[in-house]
């Protein structure tokens, strides 16, 4: 007999769970449609049935007592379990289906062209794509995994590296029909650019930070055609338009299909890049690890340093 579980619900350790992971009994009231004082009266309850304080109150805040830390870490384990449970015992009823957060030009350029060796892999699950220019700061309680673009510091999330930032021009080649490529980078002075608006990924690189790069003095144009939509940017350098500033692994397979070309040889790094962001939560921590260990073979077979 389970004897010290007695009488504790498991609602009561849901609302634990909730409020440890993210040591706020306001957030834990959002995530799970109650009030922050239900959240408070059920947590007071479950440490009178504890006898054990579980939270300290804090100047603006909470934080775990040794025993909170102990009790979050059995529960978190104990609802995974749990979970995993009850997936099996539907798994004739229902598919598996793992939520995937990314931006737009991630999900169109990257992912989605590669996800059908995902399926074959893996035929029980199915993936959701859950696109948004949002920087992933927080991660919703349905998202099971994130692609998310920085500097690997997530505040509620396990980040591991995809790829690096590497960029440079790319352009139809019918627009530099006639002209011996590579061209010099300097040469980008006198071409049509086509921007991202700046509220639009504010850390990737731009042309002024690309022009500095690349040692170009003169300042770039303008430009006539501005978008707040990578895809839509890429897509208008298809036609011809422009001049667009290509990421590798988003770009290479245009490359490849001769759709874009290279305007010059040089390209341009920094310290920021892509990566696999996963909750702290433990929830179907086993079907997310299926999930990016495709993603290190899909690099991996690429070429690319996972």
């Amino acid at each position: 007999m389970l004897r010290a579980i007695e009488g504790i619900s498991l609602d009561a350790l849901r609302v634990f769970e909730s409020a440890a992971r993210q040591l706020s009994f306001t957030a834990a009231a959002a995530e799970l449609g109650s009030s922050q004082p239900a959240i408070s009266q059920q947590i007071k309850r479950l440490e009178q049935q504890l006898a054990t304080r579980l939270f300290d109150r804090v100047y603006r805040g909470i934080v775990l007592t040794e025993a909170g830390e102990l009790l979050l870490r059995y529960v978190q384990e104990g609802l995974e379990v749990l979970d995993a449970g009850l997936a099996a015992v539907s798994a004739g009823q229902q598919r598996e289906v793992l939520q995937v957060a990314t931006d737009f030009a991630v999900a169109a350029y990257w992912l989605m062209p590669r996800l059908h060796r995902f399926h074959q892999a893996h035929p029980d699950v199915d993936v959701s794509l859950i696109t948004s220019e949002r920087d992933f700061s927080s991660m919703p309680p349905e998202i099971d995994v994130a692609i998310a673009f920085g500097d690997g510091r997530f505040k509620h999330g396990e980040a591991h590296l995809l790829f690096a930032e590497e960029v440079f021009p790319v352009c139809s080649p019918q627009l530099l029909k006639g002209q011996s490529l590579p061209l010099q980078p300097a040469a980008l002075a006198q071409l049509p650019l086509l921007h991202l608006r700046p509220e639009v990924h504010t850390r990737w690189f731009d042309w002024k930070g690309l022009f500095r790069a690349m040692n170009i003095a003169e300042a770039p144009s303008s430009g006539l055609l501005r978008f707040d939509n990578y895809t839509l940017l890429i897509q208008a350098a298809i036609a011809g338009q422009g001049v667009a500033i290509g990421w590798r692994h988003l770009v290479d397979n245009l490359l490849a299909q001769n759709l874009l070309c290279r305007v010059c040889a040089q390209e341009a790094r920094s310290e920021l890049g892509y990566y696999v962001v996963l909750p702290e939560r433990k929830r179907r921590q086993r079907l997310t690890q299926r999930f990016v260990d495709w993603l290190q073979v899909e690099l991996r077979d690429e070429g690319a340093p996972a």
